[in-house]
């Protein structure tokens, strides 16, 4: 016998045990598509929704779990703090509370570890902290990481995700800038590479200095890269600007980008660039596992 349940007129709202029987963080909605997904399923998909391929914002470590052989990674400089030079109101509050809730002391992890078997010196700035701004201690950081890459003549890789610089420190902020191109300088003088990888967002002093300095340029897809907002430059040059504009597709399109590549992808595509500027190391792996 089929038994048929009688349909209710009106839909109910979940009362409040109702909904405390589903436990947080179990689901997650996309930002584009609006589609329903289960976290730890999205996890592993590295942030990316298999619906419609938006590639979530990444916590520094997650990036580096990511991208480098696993157990590899070894941390530069993480007790590095930030002052308070222009004794701006509540910067001194504000860091100390990103500082709890990201469990980071500043806007960027260096260190150094493997991919694919190479060694390599990365940075991952992580846009939690600050919005990813640029302030002194992010440029020191990234500086001593240049610095080490020239030291044991190895790659630097940099994922930038940052929305400029960081205006508690103004000036101080923005020497930044000069600070870290004049160290890629000293790693190029010295035949070192440098690959830039910018992810969502890469805005302001950031995409205006060492991020747009790699001999090889790569983002994530659908990435916002750009120096001033779009309103802004609109209303300079009064002209409306391509709705795909500061993406990293128009930026491949014009020349400003070496490769879009999917988060997927973006380890083999590293290694892949290892392997050719470093084929006598690439070389040596094979003859250690051969």
């Amino acid at each position: 016998m089929r038994i048929f349940s009688k349909k209710k007129k009106y839909a109910t709202i979940p009362s409040e045990q109702a909904k405390q029987e589903v436990p947080e963080g179990l689901m997650a909605k996309c930002p584009q598509c609006k589609s329903i997904m289960y976290i730890k399923e999205l996890k592993k998909n590295k942030m990316v929704c298999d619906q419609c391929q938006f590639h979530n914002r990444l916590t520094a470590w997650d990036r580096l779990d990511f991208t480098l052989d696993e157990g590899t990674f070894e941390e530069f400089d993480s007790s590095l703090v930030a002052g308070d030079p222009l004794k701006f109101p509540d910067y001194k509050e504000k860091s100390a509370k990103d500082r709890d809730t990201t469990e980071l002391n500043e806007a960027i992890v260096t260190g150094k570890g493997k991919i694919g078997g190479f060694d390599v010196i990365i940075g991952v700035m992580d846009a939690r902290f600050r919005m990813g701004s640029m302030g002194s201690v992010v440029g020191e950081k990234i500086t001593r990481a240049i610095e080490r890459a020239i030291k044991e003549n190895l790659p630097f890789i940099l994922f930038s995700a940052s929305g400029g610089a960081r205006m508690q420190e103004g000036v101080f902020s923005l020497m930044q800038m000069a600070k870290t191109s004049t160290a890629l300088n000293r790693l190029h003088e010295e035949g070192g590479l440098f690959i830039s990888v910018m992810t969502h967002p890469t805005t302001g002093g950031v995409s205006a200095s060492f991020a747009s300095l790699g001999d090889i340029n790569l983002a994530e897809p659908a990435a916002l890269i750009g120096f001033a907002g779009r309103r802004i430059i609109e209303q300079t040059i009064r002209q409306k600007l391509p709705e795909d504009f500061q993406t990293a597709e128009f930026l491949l399109k014009h020349g400003q980008l070496d490769k879009v590549v999917h988060r997927k992808d973006m380890k083999q595509v590293l290694t892949t660039i290892l392997e050719i500027h470093f084929p006598d190391a690439h070389k040596k792996k094979e003859e250690d596992h051969g």
